[in-house]
């Protein structure tokens, strides 16, 4: 999907973002409360768990939240599937690394996520929803640089992030704890914008052919 166009405003991470977004079959737009009850019947299940730093959720924490006025900062998106909430997408606006004295490096920077439920995995979703969040994050917020993370064993959601264009910028050496492997590695992706809109001009790839899992903020 590409969002109608519009002035990018001068500060990044400031601009307005169009929802929902359909992208095939999927449909993205910011979650509700009445989302909770579908997300966790798959987000609580082990398979799902396994690679994600967040193995529980509260449930009533989730509806506050959502009861709540939305964070400016928070991007995140429920996916929904012939209406059924199949997955979540995670985009978070911070500041990048910069000297004191410039402001460009202000609400420049993006988080990338996502998980979804082991049913609808292999069907090249997660790639879908992580490219249409990169179009979020650089297209309508206008962000430098978006990251993503994962524990080093999680090899599908390493794939994908490099599916869609990012580079691998960080290995931490036995950096992560993991509740079953104690402390693994975790690798940090990275794309900017520039890489973003001249992949754009180029061929794109194709679906994945496994699911990934990485969960941002």
């Amino acid at each position: 999907m590409t969002a109608p166009p519009g002035a990018r405003a001068a500060s990044p991470g400031s601009s307005p973002v169009t929802w929902p977004r359909r992208v095939g079959d999927l449909v993205l737009r910011p979650p509700v409360e009445s989302d909770v009850d579908g997300v966790l019947r798959w987000r609580r299940r082990p398979e799902v768990t396994r690679w994600l730093l967040r193995t529980d959720v509260d449930e009533e924490a989730m509806r506050t939240r959502l009861r709540g006025e939305r964070d400016p900062d928070d991007h995140s998106c429920v996916v929904l599937l012939a209406g059924e909430a199949v997955g979540m997408g995670y985009l978070e606006v911070a500041d990048g690394m910069g000297q004191d004295g410039g402001s460009a490096h202000r609400r420049a920077e993006g988080l990338l996520g996502w998980n979804l439920s082991p049913e609808v995995w292999g069907r090249g979703y997660g790639t879908a929803v992580a490219r249409e969040l990169l179009a979020v994050a650089f297209g309508e917020l206008g962000l430098h640089r978006v990251t993503a993370g994962c524990f080093a064993d999680n090899i599908a959601s390493w794939k994908l992030m490099e599916k869609v264009g990012m580079r691998r910028e960080q290995h931490g050496v036995q950096d992560s704890w993991h509740a079953e492997l104690g402390w693994v590695d975790g690798y940090t992706h990275a794309l900017l914008r520039s890489e973003w809109e001249a992949r754009r001009s180029g061929p794109v790839a194709g679906p994945a052919g496994s699911p990934g899992a990485s969960e941002g903020a």
